[in-house]
């Protein structure tokens, strides 16, 4: 008897604590609902668009609920919604100007700054200014507020301008050191992305297309600076190689890099000085907080739908190689994309990519969803920072394709790379392993040790194979022969530039340009665009950030092993990719 009335007060003690959690929680939801509910923002005449550039810069913007009652500050931002803002402010008579401040401010790839100077070189189009200030400008900020029409920087700033670099990381003899090899199938002779498991230092294919690659993306920056601030091009490359960034502050106004040398007490008066207002006035400011509240201009006409792809190619949730980033998750995708061919409202569809690729297999199905939707409406590709691998895969089906200049594309290839730890097991850890097996290849994949030489031509039988069906697909979507693919094949990565040289894209330029494209595929004069998958309810976000594996431990690992971390979890989750890949290496890091 006492051990009943033990557990029926400890049932009933739970039932009471999960009510209390519960409420709690559906207080939290409530204020979050209320707290949306009142969020449109009140622009003021004569108002400024404060642009905080720090932090992480991702494709969509992630929303955070519980920092938003805490009145914490996210460090991640969306390039959607920044976009989105700069827009807005465009449109918005009420706003006179954009005031940047730019701090430390990561960004995915260089196609999302070169997306965030272009919108903001629309923003001036309209007679409005954009003044810029920074204590120090990293370089990938300084080419961005290039567009300003008055740079500032603290009298004891810096300029980051050095050029463009990229280091790949070999791990082959760390892991040799546990025991551990991996053996490889792969066809493309540029398809690199093994090379970090497998190789001591760059193939010289590697090498060539990476250089190509970051040369293009350095010329583009270059003469987008040059134009901005009119400073020659050889003059902003021998600033580069000057290591500029420890020259005195009052060289940068000497070398036209910036206008003026003030403090940040200053910068208020300046702000002051393009709006024509006493210096007694105050400012009002909007922040990109406040811009998500501002009324846009109204949907109106048809619905042209803004499918967002960004992020590894996966099988399912489970197949994730990276616990704490967002994904293209095929089966999910896939249904997706059912819905938008079968929905009638949507006129046409922009798939918007951002990936480097990932699961053959799962790039193979989404290929399929995408041929089904452009059999009943026009579908634009709007090529984000990546879009190569299983990115190209995905996107090649299309009906037309747009690419940022400096998007790197391409890389039609495919590779096994199967983990051997028989070394590991039989010489570090003293396993022995006995066999019996029914038929020859029985044992096939066993972890005693490596595949025999029958067994991988075998599985390059099966890569080989995987190659054909990619480039087929390459070819009947952009109307090629399999031969002229195979010219621009074999793995090699291009930057979107040079992509249209060889009709891999149809046009440079960004998410608008796609989206008139779309529309005017689908013959449609008056439209507007949504953007799906849909963003979650805040109570949703809630829920997922709370079981998030994306926790505090997480976050702090990344922000102390900085550029080490992606290939800390690459090779942490590497037995948890699926086997054959279209991707590229996770390496492809510009700085």
């Amino acid at each position: 008897m006492k051990e009943f009335f033990k557990y029926v007060l400890a049932t009933v003690t739970g039932i009471i604590l999960v009510g209390i959690i519960m409420g709690i929680l559906a207080v939290i939801s409530l204020v979050g609902l209320a707290a949306s509910s009142a969020s449109t923002t009140n622009v003021e005449d004569n108002s400024v668009f404060v642009l905080s550039l720090s932090g992480t810069l991702n494709e969509r913007t992630a929303e955070d609920p519980l920092a938003s009652l805490t009145g914490q500050v996210s460090e991640n931002m969306g390039l959607d919604k920044l976009l989105e803002a700069i827009k807005k402010a465009k449109e918005k008579e009420e706003i006179k100007g954009i005031y940047i401040e730019a701090g430390l401010f990561s960004s995915d790839t260089p196609a999302s700054t070169h997306a965030i100077r272009e919108a903001l070189l629309d923003f001036k189009k309209s007679g409005k200014w954009i003044v810029a200030y920074a204590d120090t400008y990293e370089q990938s900020t300084y080419y961005i507020c290039s567009v300003a029409d008055k740079i500032f920087l603290n009298p004891d700033g810096m300029i980051d301008w050095h050029g463009l670099a990229s280091t790949p990381y070999f791990v082959k003899d760390l892991l040799a050191k546990f025991g551990v090899k991996y053996q490889l199938c792969k066809v493309g002779k540029y398809k690199s992305a093994p090379e970090m498991m497998t190789a001591d230092g760059m193939s010289e294919p590697n090498r060539e297309q990476v250089t190509a690659y970051i040369n293009g993306i350095w010329e583009v920056m270059l003469k987008e600076v040059s134009d901005s601030r009119k400073i020659p091009v050889d003059s902003l490359n021998a600033y580069a190689d000057r290591f500029v960034t420890l020259a005195e502050p009052e060289d940068y106004v000497k070398m036209k890099m910036v206008d003026k040398l003030i403090y940040t007490d200053e910068v208020k008066g300046e702000v002051k000085k393009m709006l024509k207002i006493d210096e007694k006035d105050d400012i009002k400011q909007l922040t990109l907080a406040d811009m998500e509240g501002v009324k846009g201009k109204k949907n109106e006409g048809d619905q042209i739908a803004v499918y967002y792809a960004y992020g590894e190619i996966v099988d399912s949730e489970t197949g994730s190689v990276m616990d704490t980033e967002h994904n293209i998750v095929a089966n999910t995708v896939c249904k997706d994309l059912e819905k938008l061919t079968n929905d009638d409202d949507v006129k046409a569809v922009v798939l918007r990519v951002n990936s480097p690729g990932g699961s053959a297999y799962a790039s193979e199905q989404i290929w399929r969803a995408v041929t089904n939707l452009k059999a009943k409406k026009p579908v634009v590709v709007s090529m984000g920072g990546y879009a190569a691998s299983g990115g190209y895969y995905i996107s090649c089906a299309a009906n037309y394709i747009v690419s940022e200049p400096t998007t790197i594309t391409g890389s039609i290839g495919i590779f096994g790379m199967f983990p051997d730890f028989s070394g590991l097991l039989t010489e570090k850890l003293g396993v022995k392993f006995d066999e019996v097996k029914t038929n020859k290849h029985a044992a096939f994949g066993t972890m005693a040790r490596p595949f025999n030489a029958e067994e991988m031509a075998l599985l390059e039988q099966y890569i080989g194979r995987g190659y054909n069906l990619f480039r087929k697909r390459v070819a009947d979507g952009r109307q090629q022969s399999i031969e002229q693919i195979e010219e621009i094949a074999q793995g090699r990565v291009w930057l979107g530039n040079d992509a249209l040289k060889i009709k891999l894209v149809d046009e440079i330029g960004g998410l608008d340009k796609a989206i008139a494209k779309a529309a005017s595929l689908a013959k449609v004069s008056q439209y507007h665009a949504t953007s799906y998958p849909e963003e979650q309810s805040w109570w949703a976000s809630m829920l997922d950030q709370a079981t998030s594996k994306n926790n505090y431990l997480d976050e702090q690992l990344q922000a102390t092993l900085g550029e080490y971390y992606e290939p800390f979890k690459f090779v942490k989750n590497m037995n948890r990719q699926s086997a054959i890949q279209a991707r590229l290496p996770y390496y492809v890091n510009i700085k």
